[in-house]
């Protein structure tokens, strides 16, 4: 025989081996399919939640080109002229019980303005095209305060085109008395997303968010695949029996898990596509999508279709290799031999030997690491945890003796088959490990991405702020508003304009200018020590931190008020020095403390106005009477909650997707454990069956079941404190931080990581009771 007809008959057998495999797979009768089903349920649901995370490019990219095309945020380098063709625009977006209601006030000047995406055509005066979503909303009866705010009639609907997602709530309302000097001008809807990538820090982080989210789907996956090893073993000892030898033995078990896989693919790919519609129905920090944006990438798409099987396959002929099928029985190595340890400390070594030469050189601004390094460092690091496991529990229970009976008959069956309970909890341990390194991380950078806004919420919630509501007249009736609103406990406000000198600047020098504040001497008594203040009084302070050869006006110098006509003014020569107070928003620069009365009338038209709301407790309502009583006032003002700390956007962004996928992952390996553990009863039926028969307590098997659960749990979470504390002292030591742990969230993490575990196994004892009836001793 040639060598390549060998070679061809070789091809042929490993053919023939494997579609015997998958016969037995569906031809094994109720035992053979429900084992079947069982590891296409837990490969299927690793699946689904890979190709979730292979559709997450798709998903941004979907998001950001809807929210591009309907941007309004249009700079030119000129000033764009009223046309036909342009479109008066402002803001007016506003919050409802914690949801963004995203929202435009238009004004066409021409019968060719703009629509923006999925507006057939504009709202008139008094009109306003709204999202499905916020239709709903407002016709529904927890609308109501929101109907007063925007009590516009509905003429039309926004297509799916022109909304960010399926729940978002947005309007278009029609308006015919924009002021251009206020309004944005624009000729077109849509800008190009030119936001800038990440930072090496934040691109550091979302590399390891996501090695420490996928890597338990794999680990998952894997124990699915093996699940049934027993049962199947003595299958192929009866092949054995009939003339089949080892070789063919292992080919026909890769044949069983290969089908299996596919199953299982079928299965994910069902999850996958009935679970996306759920996306649909749920908002997560003001972010939403529709179905069809969750589409997976069709390079990964088919990455997961042909690695998993062939994961799978790898997976059962690895685990073939401590197993001896003869034709009279199944002999496993495990319990005579011991597992071995260096081996297992390799993936780990070489994990801190990719990691080692990247300590101390990543930072925001000089750049960071090799994304692919740092990914498969922190994946080998992960990945001994899992093979650290078995090595650990088997090392533990076979020094364990004696105790009460469950815990005798918990610790004998974890000594002859401790590596199925140890895969069990693998993957639990792998995702508490990471999230141990993850925890430490952020603490570690948030600093650096969570700044101090100067603001003092203890002296006011809420600010309302925006262009001027016409004078002081106007704004005093805004203010009175405002004090009469359901839900203000009280209210302060005050007027700003920006007033320059007309004496020429100093050669080389830069022109003098001043801000004024205008406001009762209550108010300005917010700002600076005044001993005594009168109507008609002004008073100045001095810039913190002066700017060269840009000197403030001084009194008796003439001003001109900035915006519309321009309007001189003679800053009084009484006007007095004062101090501003260190705490106030004020203090940084040169300021004219002004009380009304010194000013021409109408002079404030074209300035900026603030007011400082604090709101009673006892209303729950009382922000959204707030918002309503703005929008009410004017267009132009916005309403915003004042914090002592705000976060960046792209880190918050990144701790939500870490919040997501962890969810989604522990979902997983809730299900998954479920699912393999109710496998691994389903074999012992018959010994529990012939156990009850014995006379032993139902108790006594369910204590038994519940500690031989407890030990490679505790000894799993040990080891993932443990890798994840070096993980996490490696990739701050990368960052170059201090190495500091916070033994209050290491013991939330493992908290709910044993309780995922205990969770589980409650969820299985009504069916570990019914496998202990007697009709278990029957056999066929």
């Amino acid at each position: 025989m040639t060598e390549r007809s060998r070679r061809r008959v070789g091809v042929g057998r490993w053919i023939t081996d494997l579609v015997l495999g998958c016969r037995l797979a569906v031809s094994g009768g109720r035992e053979g399919w429900t084992r079947t089903v069982l590891t296409a349920v837990g490969v299927g649901l690793g699946v689904a939640l890979l190709l979730v995370s292979a559709a997450i490019p798709n998903m941004l990219d979907a998001r950001s080109e809807r929210t591009s095309a309907r941007s309004d945020l249009r700079f030119t380098q000129q000033e764009l002229p009223a046309g036909d063709d342009t479109l008066l625009i402002v803001d007016v977006g506003t919050r409802y019980r914690g949801e963004h209601v995203y929202g435009r006030m238009l004004q066409p000047e021409g019968p060719d303005a703009p629509r923006p995406p999925g507006v057939t055509e504009l709202p008139g005066p008094g009109e306003m095209v709204v999202s499905p979503s916020l239709e709903k909303l407002l016709t529904g009866p927890d609308g109501a305060l929101l109907r007063e705010r925007l009590d516009a009639r509905i003429v039309g609907t926004i297509g799916d085109e022109g909304l960010g997602g399926a729940l978002e709530h947005a309007f278009y309302l029609g308006s015919d008395s924009l002021d251009p000097d206020h309004a944005r001008r624009i000729d077109g809807f849509g800008t190009p997303d030119d936001s800038e990538g990440l930072d090496p820090v934040l691109l550091m982080l979302t590399v390891v968010i996501l090695a420490v989210l996928l890597l338990p789907v794999a680990v998952f996956i894997g124990a699915a695949v093996r699940s049934g090893s027993d049962r199947r073993d003595r299958r192929l000892a009866a092949l054995r029996l009939v003339g089949a030898d080892g070789a063919m033995t292992r080919r026909i078990a890769a044949g069983e898990a290969a089908f299996a896989s596919v199953l299982g693919l079928g299965v994910g790919a069902v999850c996958f596509f009935a679970g996306r519609q759920l996306v649909e129905l749920v908002t997560v920090a003001d972010v939403t999508l529709f179905a069809g944006d969750i589409r997976p990438t069709l390079p990964l798409a088919l990455l997961i279709v042909l690695a998993v099987p062939a994961a799978a396959v790898a997976v059962t002929v690895f685990a073939l290799r401590r197993v001896v099928i003869e034709p009279l029985g199944v002999v496993r190595h495990a319990a005579g031999t011991r597992r071995r340890l260096w081996w297992r400390l390799v993936p780990p070594v070489l994990g801190l030997a990719l990691l080692t030469p990247l300590i101390g050189t990543i930072d925001a601004e000089s750049g960071g690491g090799n994304e692919t390094q740092i990914a498969a460092g922190a994946v080998l690091l992960l990945i001994g945890v899992a093979v650290l496991l078995p090595w650990l529990v088997e090392a533990v229970v076979g020094r364990l003796s004696g105790g009460a009976v469950p815990w005798q008959l918990a610790t004998r069956r974890l000594q002859l088959s401790s590596g199925t309970s140890a895969r069990v909890v693998s993957g639990i341990a792998v995702a508490s490990a990471g999230a141990i390194a993850l925890q430490m991380l952020f603490a570690g950078v948030s600093a650096d991405y969570v700044e101090e806004t100067g603001q003092d919420p203890e002296r006011a919630q809420f600010q309302v702020w925006g262009w001027s509501l016409g004078g002081h007249s106007e704004t005093e009736s805004a203010l009175r508003r405002l004090r009469e609103t359901t839900g203000i406990r009280d209210v302060s406000g005050f007027s700003t304009v920006y007033a320059a000198s007309v004496a020429e600047p100093a050669p080389g020098g830069l022109p003098a200018g001043v801000h004024l504040v205008v406001g009762d001497c209550a108010m300005l008594a917010e700002f600076a020590r005044l001993e005594s203040c009168a109507a008609g009084d002004v008073f100045m302070s001095e810039a913190a931190q002066p700017v060269p050869d840009a000197p403030a006006p001084k009194p008796g110098e003439r001003v001109v008020m900035s915006g519309g006509t321009a309007t001189e003014w003679t800053i009084p020569a009484g006007t007095r020095m004062v101090a501003a107070h260190p705490d106030s928003p004020l203090q940084d620069a040169a300021r004219l403390y002004v009380t009304p009365e010194a000013l021409p009338p109408d002079v404030l038209r074209h300035g900026r106005v603030e007011f400082y709301v604090n709101l009673d407790p006892a209303e729950p309502d009382a922000v959204e009477h707030l918002r309503t009583t703005a929008v009410k006032a004017s267009p132009y003002l916005s309403v915003i909650e004042r914090v002592a700390l705000r976060e960046n956007d792209r880190f918050a962004d990144i701790r939500l997707g870490l919040f997501v996928g962890a969810v989604l992952t522990l979902l997983l390996i809730g299900a998954s454990m479920l699912v393999t553990t109710l496998e691994q009863l389903r074999e012992r039926q018959r010994l529990l069956a012939v156990l009850v028969a014995f006379g032993t307590r139902r108790s006594t098997l369910t204590w038994s079941v519940l500690l031989q659960t407890a030990v490679p749990v505790v000894l799993g979470l040990a080891l993932a404190i443990g890798v994840g504390l070096g993980l996490g002292a490696v990739l701050m030591s990368m960052v170059d931080l201090s190495v500091r742990i916070d033994w209050t969230s290491i013991g939330q993490i493992t908290g709910v990581a044993a309780g995922v575990v205990l969770l589980v196994t409650v969820l299985s004892l009504p069916v570990l009771w019914r496998l202990m009836r007697p009709d278990g001793l029957r056999t066929e």
